[in-house]
């Protein structure tokens, strides 16, 4: 790694005659003085390079650097390729006149350790006007093209939230961004398998032209490499009625080796789930020692995106006899009209996890009595994870036992998370609940009041708890009390 001291910050030589200093005192000293070093730092100087590894890959750059200085072991250390393979960056697109642009150090890591990087994960801040557009275009084609330069051995590729539905990208920016990341398919790993492009909101002819370079990727390097992961969350603009394409299901159904797939709703139709079994052999039951049934499907539905679509349970009953260890995630997002709830939940679904946020929800009408009492409890053998944060939407309504009724019947809970205006008792039957029921190991309870209420409340929730002191070890439980104006 010859360039590790250009790719952090540091430019010095690091030669055998090279000083070195102490991070705590500044004391700066030879190798003939590390005898000295070594009597008050003995402890962290004798740890085996594995452990020091597993020390320094915890250590943010400014640290990695200074850490490098302390001995010639430790500088060896840093110099492990261990500690350059995952790497998290942050495009924004603004410009400042105190920094450099954010994205010239990842430029910098790329070109000078990029060839040992395995996972790579870039988050975009949405550009608000074209001149950021076309930084950040800039920027995402620079990076590519070091990637592909070095040989960068990528197994895990993330590019998120660039919303190319916004007006500050023009037509041809959205263009050198998708040729980009299209040109990196066809050139770049040859061992990604797995690929995440959320938030990136194509229109539907780039989209599939996306999803196209993606199969053709698969199609070049199968079986030495496959793609096994896909989130295609908020892949295509809001407004585009996805499900009514079949090419979608079409370029999934060739993804032989997929095992975890997530999608917007928008995405999901009949023939979507009818093209996911076939690639499973028309319905022949496999497990998931096979290597290549879907085991992970994850869902989100949003109020702004197209949801009203009708599908049948037969589709989804299809889907899980062919893929007997599918485990289903749903989440909703301000969606609270039960109908239509109803409508996507259909009791065929092998549900494992239902997260729902109806915080602020523009219907002040919606009850969520009919989903704690009617809906979920058709998952009651299949589902493990719950959240649910109704905030003000029940003000004036009790939950409380329904929500206590749920709970109780799913056999197979091991989360469950609350947002909701609740009585104090509920806490304490969820704890006694807890106690019998051996799956319940996580609790997580926001109490919803009103401020000039929140202190009464909080006194009395902090006096029941004072007769819970001795929780089981493995039980990770929380409860506050969540004011509201």
């Amino acid at each position: 790694m010859e360039n590790l001291e250009e790719s952090i910050g540091e430019e010095e030589n690091y030669g055998i005659d090279q000083e070195y200093s102490d991070p705590e005192t500044g004391e700066y000293f030879t190798d003939d003085s590390c005898d000295c070093i070594l009597d008050r730092k003995i402890t962290w100087l004798s740890l085996p390079r594995l452990c020091l590894e597993r020390v320094f890959s915890f250590l943010p750059d400014w640290d990695r650097k200074t850490a490098a200085l302390v001995c010639r072991q430790w500088h060896n250390v840093m110099r492990s390729p261990s500690l350059w393979r995952h790497r998290r960056f942050h495009f924004s697109g603004r410009i400042s006149k105190f920094r450099k642009p954010d994205y010239s150090s990842t430029i910098a890591y790329v070109s000078h350790l990029g060839a040992y990087l395995e996972r790579l994960e870039v988050t975009v801040c949405p550009p608000r006007k074209t001149q950021a557009a076309l930084r950040l275009k800039g920027a995402i084609t620079q990076l590519f093209s070091e990637l592909i330069r070095v040989r960068a051995p990528l197994r895990s590729l993330a590019v998120m939230n660039l919303e190319l539905d916004r007006r500050a990208w023009t037509s041809s920016l959205r263009a050198s961004v998708v040729g980009c990341l299209i040109s990196f398919l066809q050139r770049g790993s040859s061992k990604l398998n797995s690929i995440c492009l959320s938030g990136m909101r194509n229109c539907i002819h780039q989209g599939l032209e996306l999803l196209s370079a993606l199969l053709h990727y698969e199609t070049r390097f199968y079986p030495r490499c496959y793609i096994s992961s896909l989130d295609l969350e908020a892949f295509f603009s809001g407004s585009v009625n996805v499900y009514l394409n079949s090419s979608v299901p079409d370029n999934l159904s060739q993804l032989q080796c997929l095992t975890d797939l997530r999608l917007s709703y928008s995405c999901l139709s009949d023939e979507l789930l009818m093209a996911l079994q076939q690639r499973h052999g028309g319905g022949r039951r496999k497990s998931s020692r096979d290597g290549n049934t879907l085991q992970t499907f994850l869902l989100h539905c949003c109020l702004k995106e197209p949801h009203q679509q009708l599908i049948c349970g037969s589709s989804w009953a299809t889907l899980a006899s062919s893929c007997p260890d599918l485990k289903v995630k749903i989440s909703v997002n301000q969606v609270v009209n039960n109908d239509r709830l109803a409508r996507m939940l259909l009791p065929e679904i092998p549900l494992s996890e239902y997260c729902m946020s109806a915080s602020y929800s523009p219907n002040e009408d919606w009850s969520p009595k009919p989903l704690l009492s009617d809906i979920l409890p058709q998952y009651r053998h299949t589902i493990q994870h719950l959240n649910l944060d109704f905030g003000a939407n029940n003000f004036g309504e009790s939950l409380d036992e329904e929500l206590l009724e749920l709970v109780k019947v799913c056999e197979r809970l091991v989360e469950l998370s609350i947002c909701a205006f609740l009585e104090i008792r509920t806490v304490a039957r969820l704890l006694d609940m807890s106690l019998t029921q051996s799956s319940l190991k996580e609790i997580h309870v926001r109490i919803c009041s009103f401020n000039e209420a929140a202190g009464e409340e909080e006194e009395a929730l902090e006096e029941m708890l004072s007769s819970y002191l001795h929780l089981p070890p493995d039980l990770c439980f929380s409860a506050i009390i969540y004011p509201f104006e």
